[in-house]
């Protein structure tokens, strides 16, 4: 390892680009690429960081790293050999990773998808791989057959690890299985690999206060361990000059104001060392970024922790049962991005490149896993969702003398300006205190409505803040799921936010359900609300706002229980923590931590909590649809930019 060790000496942290495809030679991209005049160095390291899904991808990467100054080092990268499972197991695996870090919070287990480790870190060139992914797959190709199935795991549990190893007679098994590897690896890819020694297991968790001991335990012990399973072989790998470094995924977008600054685009990450943190200022990092490869110094509040395997690159997945060759691009991918990383977008993945999850496993295990699904009653889901982009917001709160004529009429002065505004009884006056959302904000909330209705959601309730902006979002929620004029919006009073909030000493003088159906809103005036306007109070404690939250969001969920499985409520950014969070069994957090969460939630903010059958209680998961991303869009006077002196 000596020649590793001095690789780490010469390096500063930079970072390439991931991606998680399957398992292809980069031969033919690379004479594209070498066609197109790139180096072969370069074309070969930017194939490899992308895990070799296509060309375009390849060189997407070479043109974000154009400025990476170590765009020609020959550093390898590190590769390792996991058996991950896939099916029911995988399934119960993923319930247990989430509901772990939902309870008892992250631990370092978490920090990568369960699996097996059947060999150390190895180091690989970047001319060497495809050799390396031959060698797994004819390592396998000899393995289909004689792996172990069913492979035993034993719960084993200790003041700060909880794992399921795996028997003893049969980890000797999955280790001559890894044994071969090596020498195929050896002798095809001329790589060393080192095959683990240790006892081989899936860890669940490690390095937890022990005070969360008893909860981890409880949640391992309903991980039924015979459930079917097919053990896949995959390969990942990691930058070795980040190998110690802490993943952090980037937020929000900043533009440096200084030269030693870091760009940062969403969803990007960053590799942060402690060691090069000394001469930052207090709120700064110093990291490198991961799509670019540069590094600079970036505001901490503008990046979260993240796991570490979000940033590895897969390369290659094989099962031992299945003979269908991993070349064929819709079984890799319904293989491999199961469980954890199914759940995370690809970078440059459309749609329609989409993962779908599938069950592996043998006949009688499927038709044992289909009569206890039809045996349960559905899970019943509460989606919460923020708002669309506001009028006041984007137009300063003086936005109504912005669009009135001299005889106080609504007149349209920006295409973001609504056509007309619904007319009440209270004349416009009352919109300072109650602000409609914008047409793109319209826009946002129809594209969500298209999303529920492209995964084939289906809502069986709305219930609405009685904000204009939030019935107008749950209006053109209603337009994209097609259901506008077929499900009727229930104006809820109790889902207002926090009246703390609220400027001035009286609340908002809200349009009238009777109104709003006079204005062709999908209203429900027969509704009698849970919790009338009479029973709001202006400036109420942050304990008030979050009792109201938490019962008017129970008493959501028992009356439409048993009439409907999915509940809608459409409200403010402070109702995605504040409706779902006691709802968990979780206790409300203090008030300023409160309004920092509030302050990351975005318009169309949007959140799934799913009722678990067998306990009764209700947890966070995965919500149906994409995240909603966009840049700001300044006012433009072409007068004042362009015939200016």
């Amino acid at each position: 390892m000596a020649a590793k060790e001095d690789l780490y000496s010469k390096i500063i942290p930079r970072r390439l680009r991931p991606n998680r495809p399957g398992n292809v030679k980069y031969g033919s991209n690379l004479d594209v690429l070498l066609s197109m005049g790139f180096p072969k160095a370069r074309a070969l390291k930017a194939l490899v960081s992308t895990g070799g899904r296509s060309v375009q991808l390849a060189c997407d990467w070479l043109f974000s790293h154009v400025n990476d100054p170590f765009l020609d080092d020959p550093l390898p990268r590190e590769y390792v050999l996991y058996l991950r499972p896939s099916g029911p197991l995988q399934n119960q695996l993923h319930h247990f990773w989430q509901q772990s870090r939902v309870t008892c919070g992250k631990n370092k287990a978490h920090n990568i998808f369960p699996h097996i480790t059947l060999c150390q870190f190895f180091m690989c060139t970047d001319d060497k791989v495809d050799a390396l992914l031959e060698a797994l797959q004819t390592t396998v190709g000899h393995w289909r057959g004689r792996f172990p199935s069913p492979l035993p795991l034993e719960l084993y549990t200790s003041s700060n690890f909880i794992g399921l190893f795996v028997e003893e007679q049969i980890a000797e098994v999955l280790k001559q299985f890894a044994a071969d590897f090596a020498s195929e690896a050896a002798r095809k890819a001329d790589v060393h690999v080192e095959p683990h020694k240790k006892q081989l297991h899936v860890t669940l968790a490690y390095h937890f206060p022990t005070i969360h001991l008893s909860s981890l335990e409880k949640l391992a012990k309903g991980i039924e361990v015979k459930l079917g399973c097919d053990w896949l072989a995959v390969l990942f790998s990691r930058d070795i000059r980040f190998a110690n470094h802490e993943t952090l995924r980037v937020m929000y977008p900043y533009a440096p104001q200084n030269e030693d600054e870091l760009e940062l685009v969403s969803g990007d990450y960053v590799f942060m060392s402690t060691m090069e943190q000394n001469n930052t200022s207090e709120g700064w990092v110093y990291g490198a970024s991961q799509a670019t490869g540069l590094s600079g110094l970036l505001p901490e509040n503008y990046v979260s922790r993240a796991d570490e395997c979000d940033t590895w690159v897969f390369h290659g997945s094989h099962s031992f049962f299945s003979c269908t060759t991993p070349s064929d691009k819709g079984i890799r991918e319904r293989v491999v991005l199961d469980g954890l990383l199914d759940s995370r977008r690809l970078d440059n993945s459309s749609p329609a490149d989409t993962p779908t999850l599938s069950l592996i496993c043998h006949p009688m295990q499927v038709l044992r896993m289909s009569s206890s699904i039809h045996s349960r009653p559905p899970k019943r889901t509460l989606f919460v969702c923020r708002h669309g982009e506001r009028m006041d917001v984007v137009f300063g709160k003086h936005w109504l003398s912005l669009c009135s004529d001299s005889k106080g009429r609504y007149v349209r002065t920006n295409l973001n300006m609504p056509t007309s505004l619904p007319m009440w009884s209270g004349g416009h006056r009352d919109y300072d205190m109650d602000a409609p959302i914008t047409v793109f904000g319209s826009t946002q909330a129809q594209l969500v409505g298209d999303a529920l209705l492209e995964s084939n959601t289906v809502i069986d309730f709305v219930y609405s803040s009685p904000s204009l902006r939030c019935v107008q979002t749950a209006q053109n929620i209603l337009k994209g799921l097609q259901q506008d004029g077929k499900l009727k919006i229930r104006v809820e009073p109790g889902l207002f936010e926090w009246t703390k909030w609220i400027t001035g000493n009286t609340l908002p003088s809200w349009i009238p359900p009777t109104d709003l159906a006079a204005a062709h809103f999908s209203v429900d005036t027969t509704y009698r609300p849970l919790i009338p306007i009479n029973k709001l109070s202006v400036s109420e404690s942050y304990d008030t706002y979050m009792t109201r939250s938490y019962q008017v969001t129970k008493d959501i969920l028992t009356d439409c229980k048993n009439i409907g499985n999915n509940i809608l409520i459409v409200a403010h950014a402070s109702s995605l923590e504040a409706c779902t969070r006691q709802l968990q069994g979780r206790s409300p957090q203090n008030s300023k931590d409160f309004i920092q969460v509030v302050r990351k939630i975005p318009y169309l903010g949007f959140c799934s909590c799913e009722e678990q059958c067998e306990t009764g209680g209700w947890q966070l998961v995965d919500p149906p649809i994409l995240p909603l991303t966009h840049g700001p869009n300044h006012s433009f006077n072409w007068r004042e930019t362009l015939l200016q002196e």
